[in-house]
């Protein structure tokens, strides 16, 4: 999942940033409305989080301007006001749900997650492909029964190859969805992370899930083959 955060106090955006990408979500930070409008301009986002006032264009703006465009990604408002006519306006402007600040990260991330669920591309709780099988909402992967640890990074990229099985996914698209604006796309980190996931979920079996697709990426199979 990849996730747009609008945050003009740094310390605040760095925070939620570091909350997000604790669990598993690809974050871009952007300091100001302008930048958060560039970042859209060019990337698929599963959610944003918009500050309600920050340089412009605010937090208000931006939901009526994507709104106006067709966007129906979720939004979350954050803001330091708490007078029910400012929730109102952010709230018929287009904006999903909002959070008053000074906020508890754990509310922040059921906020997220019930946000996520109700997005239009509906949110499986749970994912399977052959023995494999992922709890969402638990944050658990087990193979035929058994549960294997797997890292944020592991977590996300798995997630993201389970909601695309029998997909041919290629390095340039998980990248884009399971990293944020500034991942290096000259490292080799995607083959390194595919590898380790076949370790946990593949093992020596002769049957797989994760495949490679020479010169395409890669697929993970409904059944092991």
């Amino acid at each position: 999942m990849k996730i747009l955060l609008a945050e003009d106090d740094p310390d605040l955006g760095v925070a939620v940033s570091e909350v997000l990408r604790d669990e598993s979500y690809a974050v871009d930070h952007a300091p100001d409305g302008s930048t958060a409008a560039e970042f859209a301009s060019y990337n698929d986002y599963d959610l944003a989080i918009l500050d309600y006032q920050m340089p412009p264009p605010t937090g208000v703006e931006l939901v009526r301007l994507w709104r106006g465009e067709g966007k129906t990604l979720p939004i979350l408002m954050l803001t330091a006001r708490s007078a029910i006519e400012d929730r109102v306006t952010g709230l018929d402007a287009g904006a999903d749900d909002y959070l008053t600040k000074p906020f508890d990260f754990s509310e922040l991330l059921a906020r997220v997650r019930s946000l996520l669920r109700r997005r239009e591309k509906s949110v499986q709780a749970a994912l399977t492909a052959g023995d494999l099988q992922m709890d969402r909402a638990a944050r658990l992967v087990t193979v035929a029964g058994s549960p294997i640890e797997l890292s944020p990074k592991e977590f996300a990229l798995l997630e993201y190859l389970l909601s695309h099985v029998d997909q041919v996914i290629s390095r340039s698209e998980i990248e884009e969805h399971v990293w944020d604006s500034s991942f290096d796309s000259l490292t080799n980190i995607v083959d390194v992370l595919i590898h380790r996931l076949r370790k946990k979920i593949d093992g020596d079996r002769p049957d797989r899930l994760i495949h490679t697709v020479k010169g395409a990426g890669y697929r993970l199979s409904q059944e092991r083959c």
